[in-house]
């Protein structure tokens, strides 16, 4: 995996990470014990739904257990202000579209799309990170290739 992140995503997965194998578990598995006291199991849906929800739980935690071991943790107070990197913010142009917008880099963890905070593993991402204002970027998305100019780092 290997995402770029900052302590702060971190010390979230660690807490989630933490809820998850204590809480959590223990809450699942008191469900399962009692859906498995209403008698025969084959046919037990409440005791099938508490299986379930072990294994969500237990994939969850194998997945926070992968994201902070394979983390790059990254020093916020190192960033250069200068260029596009983690938690920049810049108004850019999509060339072909002649369309602008004001879009924010930031780790895997605070990636939302619709508020257009782009994910920095994300091939825009990619592409506009280490940039700086003025500079035309080629991005290779899956299936198209479009340009994308920064007009300005926020």
């Amino acid at each position: 995996m290997n995402n770029r992140l900052t302590l702060e995503n971190i010390k979230k997965l660690q807490e989630e990470l933490e809820y998850r194998m204590t809480v959590k578990r223990a809450e699942i598995a008191k469900e399962k014990m009692e859906a498995a006291a209403h008698g025969d199991r084959s046919e037990n849906a409440e005791y099938k739904e508490a299986c379930r929800n072990y294994r969500e739980n237990d994939n969850r935690i194998q997945y926070l257990l992968n994201m902070i071991s394979t983390a790059t943790i990254i020093d916020e107070d190192e960033i250069d202000k200068s260029v596009l990197g983690i938690n920049s913010k810049a108004r850019v142009r999509f060339i072909e579209d002649d369309y602008e917008t004001v879009l924010s880099l930031v780790t895997t963890m605070d990636l939302d799309p619709e508020n257009m905070c782009i994910s920095i593993e994300s091939d825009l991402g990619k592409a506009l990170s280490g940039k700086k204002a003025g500079d035309i970027v080629e991005v290779n998305a899956p299936g198209e290739k479009y340009s994308v100019e920064i007009l300005e780092i926020l």
